[in-house]
């Protein structure tokens, strides 16, 4: 026991040293730094930092542009004006160069919200800015405040009914739009948006004056000229409370003093002792910020006192590890066991391989094709010669679920447009998938390609479209179960040297019989812009088959389009949500005009505008009104000149009254030789 406390101390006061002798050549390194300007805005240090200055003073995400004696701020694709940055509160405030003074019509150049924001919170470490900051107060304690409120454009079809909320832009603004024009200082929700409007841009500002239903468009103008804070504090925690929780790190306004604890540099953490405090007070160390403190206290509560505890209840926590160590093995076995039983009395056709024959296919793991959350894809290589994509499951991909069911899926099929599960492996938690190799890779990085040098006519992809649809329709109608796949994207169609298309990834799949109407779903799964509004709203209608349908829909109007559905980065606002966008252009007989399109001859303009007609019956609202794979099939092989677009389209749910079903399934009827057999 004394050796082992002997070694403690000795790690302890390495780690001591090693911490001090990096602060301070840190330290040194930020007095090598001059303070740079540009205009306005002076002082320009640590983290912050122009594109002229050394590459080791501040760092290279807080990096800003000096255009024509202006700072800037690349945020997003966009350019910002930088108006301020205070190292006192750690905010920036930046404004959209599409808003002139003193001009109330102009008009932010980007769409820019919160949401863009929300993966700042979860993996953020190379996530320079956020939204919102965490703060303290006597009243709420620890909280996140938010810095921002939102301007929103909206387009509306008629004259809306609440005035107060919705503030007419009319005598500034001069639209080329269509319909009425107004604007909300506030958020709002889509279910509190007036039928008949649709958002057609967003801004956001950090004015204090700014009133949901009191402001007038002058002070909407007044707020994007002022802009919106952007909060690095997480920079200020990491740097300075490098132990501490985004939780125990946090800015106290009243004082106004940055504060952390160290709670997670102790071996028991809070549950067992005080935290120690430490207040920054803003300065000139680094990027402006000093350590007051008692050293004492530091070095008592982040060092001897965690030591002397985790002496004391050694005995109890290697008692509760063995015990939870022995629980986890104990459920996981009965899981392997499970999934033993389930290949035992299934006769499956894929080869069962052992884990040594699986790491020879692939030769040590050598070559990898692409990572997931289920895992890593990785080539091989049989003994026949043939190439093979072996997926290898993470440990944590949840209780053999998704493993059995992509067996049980995938391994009784076989189709053209289907991937070929080749074989499987599973021994205890090491768990594998062997596929047929597809050398050109998944849809996505055609469809999306900006590479212009790669030619890739839309005779290909309309050929790929009815694969794709080929093989749901398989799923849905031609086996002797049905096949719901539920996360139908690009990235999960796989394309083979011949450029046919395959589906994959049947980990979300459910089988159920051929005469079911109805299914049922404990947990919803897939890919947010794919997944059917049944799936989030229990009024629209129920879960089936048409859920594949309405992903189908939505990956086929990218493939019409060569973009995103949602792009908040396109030229013109109007165009950030495809479907909205193109849904006019197709009910008025218009060209279509695309950047993607190009010098396209009229052949292939057709073949664009029957994929998106087709698409837009897919991506009907209510399920009922969506057609079959089967007829989504004989639609996208019949001629164009026998479809028509659907009389309606909604962004958002909505219960579909009997007379408006009536509607649509009278006029789709009468407008072509296809009928309305959806079912």
């Amino acid at each position: 026991m004394v050796i082992w406390r002997e070694m403690v101390l000795l790690v302890i006061f390495l780690l001591f040293v090693v911490e001090q002798v990096c602060t301070t050549n840190e330290q040194e390194h930020a007095m090598d730094c001059p303070t740079s300007s540009c205009g306005k805005i002076t002082n320009i240090s640590r983290p912050f930092r122009l594109k002229r200055d050394p590459v080791h003073c501040g760092d290279s995400r807080y990096e800003l542009d000096c255009e024509n004696n202006v700072a800037v701020l690349n945020l997003y694709s966009g350019k910002y004006h930088v108006e301020a940055i205070n190292y006192h509160n750690f905010t920036i405030r930046v404004v959209d160069p599409g808003v002139e003074e003193p001009s109330c019509s102009s008009l932010p150049r980007y769409f820019l919200s919160e949401s863009n924001f929300t993966d700042a919170y979860h993996g953020a470490a190379m996530a320079p800015y956020r939204s919102t900051q965490n703060q303290f107060s006597d009243e709420l304690g620890n909280y996140e405040k938010s810095l921002w409120k939102h301007i929103i454009y909206l387009n509306c079809s008629h004259p809306v009914s609440e005035k107060n909320k919705y503030v007419n832009t009319a005598p500034c603004v001069k639209w080329q739009s269509k319909g009425y024009m107004y604007a909300i200082g506030g958020d709002i929700t889509a279910a509190e948006l007036e039928v008949g409007c649709g958002v057609k841009l967003v801004s956001p500002t950090s004015w204090g004056g700014l009133d949901a239903n009191e402001s007038s468009y002058t002070d909407m103008n007044t707020a994007l000229l002022y802009g919106f804070e952007m909060s690095w504090l997480h920079f200020a925690c990491d740097y300075l409370c490098p132990n501490s929780t985004h939780g125990d790190c946090y800015f106290n306004s009243s004082i106004p003093k940055l504060k952390c604890s160290l709670c997670d540099d102790m071996l028991f953490g809070r549950l067992l002792v005080p935290c120690v405090l430490l207040d920054t007070i803003q300065g000139n160390l680094g990027f402006g910020a000093n350590y007051y403190f008692d050293p004492v206290s530091f070095i008592i509560g982040r060092y001897i006192l965690p030591f002397f505890l985790a002496v004391r209840f050694l005995f109890g926590v290697t008692l509760l590890i063995v015990l939870m160590v022995y629980k986890w093995r104990k459920r996981h076995l009965s899981i392997y066991e499970n999934i033993e039983n389930y290949l035992e009395h299934n006769n499956l056709m894929p080869i069962r391989y052992s884990y040594k024959e699986i790491k020879k296919m692939m030769k040590g793991f050598k070559e990898k094709l692409g990572e997931g959350g289920y895992g890593s894809v990785f080539k091989g290589k049989l003994s026949s010669g043939s190439c093979v994509a072996i997926k290898m499951l993470s440990k944590t991909k949840g209780r053999g679920h998704d493993f059995i069911s992509e067996v049980a899926t995938i391994g009784r099929i076989h189709h053209q447009n289907v991937v070929q599960l080749i074989g499987f492996c599973v021994e205890g938690s090491r768990h594998a998938l062997v596929y047929e190799f597809m050398s050109n890779g998944s849809l996505d990085k055609i469809i999306f390609s900006k590479d212009k040098s790669i030619e890739f006519g839309y005779d290909k992809i309309y050929n790929i479209a009815i694969g794709v649809a080929r093989g749901i329709a398989y799923l849905h109608h031609g086996c002797e179960m049905q096949i719901l796949h539920f996360d139908i994207k690009p990235h999960n169609i796989l394309l083979d040297d011949k450029f046919i298309p395959k589906v994959s990834d049947f980990g979300l799949a459910k089988l159920y019989p051929i005469d079911n109407s109805i299914v049922t779903m404990t947990t919803v799964g897939g890919t947010i812009g794919y997944m059917a509004p049944e799936l989030f709203y229990k009024n629209i209608g129920r879960i089936s088959y048409k859920s594949d349908v309405y992903s189908f829909g939505m990956l086929l109007m990218e493939m019409a389009s060569r973009r995103k559905n949602l792009n908040s980065h396109v030229e013109h606002s109007s165009q950030i949500y495809f479907p909205s966008w193109i849904y006019d252009y197709i009910r008025e007989e218009k060209d279509i005009e695309m950047e993607e399109m190009g010098n396209f001859t009229e052949e292939e303009k057709k073949i664009v505008k029957k994929m998106i007609i087709v698409a837009f019956w897919c991506i009907q609202m209510n399920p009922d009104d969506r057609p079959s794979m089967n007829k989504v099939v004989e639609m996208l092989e019949g001629d164009i000149e026998k479809l028509k677009i659907p009389p309606n389209f909604s962004l958002y749910p909505y219960e579909a009254t009997e007379y408006s079903k009536q509607t649509i399934a009278t006029e789709f009827t009468c407008s072509s030789s296809y009928s309305l057999d959806i079912d």
